[in-house]
């Protein structure tokens, strides 16, 4: 897994940080991850710090001044990875819903079997998510059927934060345009990089909900995602 970071954006995750990091850099040595930090009021960032000294040149943090949403977290994350020399960049949450395991699965739809972007997939092959209440399980697997519908896209999971990019696809991207700043970010990377025509594939994986720390997701958070993806599409036919 050369070339390879995994960005995990953070705020308040002090619970997670350490073994989600040990996880990580146990699936490879060549592993590389970037945390972009929130200044969490937990300290989140000052933990990462510590770490590092035991993750020479492959622990690396960014600290922004206030918690600003998760679009613009990797985004930030992207614009840091792009002025190296990373040709597979990862998007992955801090709490252990997305398994470190499945890296590899993601990296090999990448390098091997030449897709641009891999989609670690809930929906797949059904359902596929553990310890979540069955309200939220509905909200989430409608909420990708309905921007499947809007968008035209052929993604079981659009809203998936799991997600393998090879270099050149965040290199096409006009990241400056990216709007959306909670999980309709998912969705608008998605669609954006479906407009390009790049290959997208996704790979069945088991999501987990979080053990540790609160749950980030909001009712504006919905919101943003229900109502800006009609917006979204609306846009990319008045470019056509």
């Amino acid at each position: 897994m050369q070339n390879t970071v995994v960005i995990i954006p953070t705020y308040n995750e002090i619970d997670n940080i350490e073994a989600i990091i040990k996880a990580v850099f146990s699936q490879s040595e060549q592993i590389h991850i970037l945390i972009v930090d929130d200044n969490s009021p937990d300290l989140t960032g000052l933990k990462v710090k510590a770490l590092q000294a035991e993750y020479a040149d492959r622990l690396f943090l960014e600290i922004r001044k206030e918690k600003s949403g998760l679009g613009t977290a990797y985004i930030h994350g992207f614009k840091w990875c792009l002025a190296k020399s990373y040709q597979y960049i990862f998007e992955m949450d801090a709490d252990f819903s997305h398994n470190p395991k499945d890296l590899i699965k993601l990296h090999n739809a990448c390098h091997i079997d030449g897709a641009d972007m891999s989609i670690g997939s809930r929906y797949k092959t059904g359902v596929n998510v553990v310890n979540w209440p069955m309200n939220r399980v509905l909200m989430s697997y409608l909420a990708s059927k309905y921007v499947r519908l809007i968008t035209g896209m052929k993604i079981h999971d659009t809203t998936a934060g799991f997600v393998c990019y090879k270099r050149h696809v965040l290199e096409a991207l006009d990241l400056k345009a990216i709007k959306f700043i909670g999980y309709a970010f998912q969705i608008e990377m998605k669609f954006k990089t479906y407009l390009k025509q790049f290959k997208i594939t996704e790979i069945p994986v088991i999501f987990t909900d979080r053990t540790k720390g609160e749950s980030k997701l909001s009712s504006g958070i919905i919101s943003e995602a229900i109502f800006g993806v009609i917006s979204m599409k609306l846009k990319s036919l008045f470019k056509k």
